[in-house]
């Protein structure tokens, strides 16, 4: 690659809303200020370059991870499992970046990052599914309008619960401004919550959990003798058919069935049986990471379960932290905090909030009563717009948005068959953040940049 030449803006951009008081227009009334940072190549022709706008998840977290982690020009240097660097850490170019394929938008939601409501206003209007949508949406059509690329071909990129913003974003901006997208990666995706249980543990989420224990249990030692496929093809056997059957028979199974159940979920998970048998056969991820490396002192991390820590408790039902979350927090801190003021000139003195708790609760009242689900949005929006081509990245070691759980999500979109075409999947033997690990963030990088050169330059159909 030879010398990126590009512009790079920093600082925070105004929302406002439109008021009308008893049908009567009164004005524009700033709402909130939410930080950006975009990077936009030198002399392009804003007709055929694309630009990408990426965020993160949480909800509550701001956009450092993919900006610094794997898309970004810049990139934190941190050290992976096992050869993990000391503070102060550090940061370097990043010739792999995405900007070699598009201009850049990274966008931290309200009260994420920089961003927060005006003096006077009230964050809590932004913490939640609708309003969320609504304002990432209103910058996204700002940025576009403002630096001249209604034109350009246009992509979201999110991770995490960015994953389940950017499919629900798709169908917004189509249906709020007629802004039609080329593309949409999914990374860590998860589009419907109960498909992982995230507000009430079930048996569908227990399936959907299974080949990830595997792969875990693998990482660590507990498949001596095999590979990871041939572990994940196993387990991904039992989660498809045998298992669910075993859950949905509840206390019909016999005492022959339940001790077959508890030592074929055991040899796949590397738990013990009596541990699986004590669990009635459902393993809650939490506990899953508490107890695996139970003996050897260890928790495992959720995040990124390569990663384990010291356990504060031999006993305790649930570890006290997150080991991966614990590696990767202070670097990328440390390596945003100097960037921004150092490379970028930006000088802001309120806190940057990496993951930001002031979100919660975070309201999903659109869906009450039922699951949070957008994976229906992310349909409309390709049936809408039939060229919309959609990546998925999943971390077999990533144990907060299991890969199998999405995988079945998006097998049941409703699309034409013609459209599955549209979905591409890549597949990284890391976590949460894949990029952590550096094989896969050297492949990841070489997927995205063949997605959006593909996405972008599409045959008319």
């Amino acid at each position: 690659m030879g010398t990126l030449r590009y512009t790079a803006t920093t600082g925070r951009v105004v929302l406002r809303d439109e008021v009308y008081e008893d049908g009567v227009f009164t004005g524009n009334t700033a709402k909130a200020e939410m930080s950006v940072t975009s990077y936009v190549l030198d002399g392009a022709d804003p007709t055929t370059r694309p630009v990408t706008f990426a965020f993160n998840g949480g909800p509550g977290s701001s956009s450092v991870w993919l900006h610094l982690g794997v898309m970004g020009p810049r990139r934190v240097l941190m050290g992976d499992v096992g050869a993990l660097l000391a503070p102060p850490y550090a940061i370097a170019e990043n010739p792999q970046t995405l900007l070699v394929e598009s201009d850049l938008v990274f966008i931290d939601p309200v009260s994420t990052g920089y961003s927060r409501a005006v003096e006077g206003g009230k964050p809590g209007e932004y913490h939640g599914y609708a309003k969320d949508l609504d304002s990432v949406g209103e910058l996204i059509r700002l940025w576009t309008t403002r630096n001249g690329r209604w034109m350009s071909p246009k992509f979201l990129a999110g991770e995490s619960y960015g994953t389940l913003r950017a499919a629900a974003l798709a169908d917004h901006l189509q249906e709020r401004y007629g802004m039609y997208l080329n593309g949409v990666m999914l990374i860590s995706s998860v589009l419907d919550l109960g498909s992982i249980g995230l507000h009430e543990a079930d048996d569908r989420a227990c399936v959907a959990f299974l080949p990830t224990y595997a792969a875990v249990a693998h990482y660590h030692g507990l498949h001596p003798g095999r590979s990871l496929a041939e572990v994940l093809a196993d387990a991904e056997e039992y989660a498809e058919r045998e298992y669910p059957w075993v859950l949905a028979r509840g206390m019909r199974l016999t005492e022959e069935e339940v001790d077959a159940a508890a030592s074929r979920i055991a040899g796949l998970t590397g738990l013990s049986v009596d541990y699986v048998r004590r669990s009635n056969l459902r393993i809650e991820h939490l506990r899953f990471f508490t107890e695996l490396l139970r003996a050897r002192g260890l928790s495992v991390g959720r995040l990124d379960s390569r990663f384990t820590g010291p356990a504060g408790s031999g006993t305790a039902e649930m570890y006290d932290a997150d080991p991966s979350h614990d590696a990767i927090a202070g670097p990328y801190a440390a390596a945003f905090n100097h960037y921004v003021r150092a490379d970028l000139g930006y000088a802001n003195d309120l806190h940057y909030e990496q993951v930001s708790e002031r979100v919660n609760p975070w309201s999903f009242k659109e869906f009450e009563g039922r699951d949070v689900n957008v994976a229906p949005r992310l349909a409309r929006a390709m049936r809408r717009n039939p060229h919309l081509l959609v990546h998925v990245a999943y971390g077999y070691l990533d144990g907060a948005t299991p890969y199998f759980a999405a995988q079945g999500v998006l097998a049941h979109l409703t699309i034409p068959a013609e459209l599955t075409d549209n979905i591409e999947h890549a597949y990284y033997e890391a976590g949460h953040m894949m990029y952590v690990h550096e094989p896969s963030r050297l492949q990841q990088s070489a997927d995205l940049a063949a997605f959006v050169r593909r996405a972008a330059t599409q045959a008319p159909r």
